[in-house]
């Protein structure tokens, strides 16, 4: 189904349903990570995407995109969520190979990959409970774009993978203004996210990856944070390097919300010094 398509299906659901208004915090609802599901920019947070409280919908759709020196990275995707406990989440990843493709005379000049999320809130409350928000996510990856991926060592073009999230937000945490702390463990044999297929011939088998994001909100609609993803390493052709960003994000309202950060990617492909600028826009419902 096409992603415009998705999009329409999601505005029309507004025409017949009570939608989220007034009741969770802002930033709350999160940004939109690379992957589709709600939380930051590449880890996902144990929130759910929008701002629905019980027997309240939300929904928000997002476009992204990372550039490297040697690579770009477009995403577009959106996500639906019911009652604070269930969310359903899309993607759709363009990734440009850029000057790899005349180096190594590759047969295509981009990989892309499509993601299809399924989050769910386990118990808690990313505020009003004592334990924190806890959500248990499974997602489904099919790279479209297979002839590479094959040719360096994937064994497969589509897999699923499975995460476990929990966030908090402290009240006054840190002189005065709150904090977010997420903390995630993803089970997956992805290679780059899945934009290198899935498994390879240095190892096959799934991996217990750890995640992490804390964020500063100095401002009622502004945060400062870092995150953190651990990546396998399964591909024997070249090195693959863990993720981190520092990130600002912007919440005028709760309808919209601007994701300004530099990401420092690494070895990517065989060409280190990955490191650029993530940008992303989302609007909630």
């Amino acid at each position: 189904m096409r992603l415009s398509l998705l999009i329409g299906c999601v505005a029309a659901l507004t025409l017949h349903t009570a939608w989220a208004d007034n009741g969770r915090l802002i930033v709350t609802g999160g940004a939109s990570s690379l992957e589709g599901t709600a939380g930051g920019g590449i880890t996902p947070w144990a929130v759910l995407a929008g701002y629905g409280e019980r027997h309240e919908w939300g929904a928000t759709a997002f476009a992204t995109t990372v550039n490297l020196p040697d690579y770009r990275l477009d995403v577009a995707g959106l996500a639906l969520a019911y009652d604070n406990r269930v969310e359903v989440s899309f993607a759709r990843q363009r990734f440009d190979l850029g000057s790899l493709v005349h180096a190594l005379n590759l047969p295509e000049d981009n990989l892309g990959q499509d993601v299809l999320g399924l989050k769910v809130r386990v118990f808690g409350d990313v505020i009003y409970e004592r334990l924190p928000q806890v959500s248990l996510g499974v997602e489904y990856k099919h790279q479209t774009n297979f002839d590479i991926p094959s040719l360096v060592g994937a064994r497969r073009d589509s897999d699923v993978e499975g995460y476990l999230a929990a966030s908090r937000l402290f009240m006054g945490a840190a002189f005065g203004y709150n904090v977010l702390v997420n903390a995630s463990v993803r089970y997956s044999r992805a290679n780059e996210t899945g934009l290198l297929g899935f498994g390879g011939d240095r190892r096959d088998s799934r991996s217990l990856l750890k995640e992490g994001s804390v964020a500063l909100l100095f401002n009622p609609r502004w945060a400062l944070g870092v995150e953190y993803r651990e990546k396998p390493d399964n591909l024997s052709f070249a090195g693959e390097s863990d993720w981190a960003d520092v990130f600002v994000g912007y919440f005028p309202n709760k309808h919209l919300s601007f994701v300004l950060a530099y990401a420092r990617l690494g070895e990517i492909a065989t060409l280190d010094n990955q490191n650029g600028t993530y940008l992303s826009v989302q609007g909630s419902f």
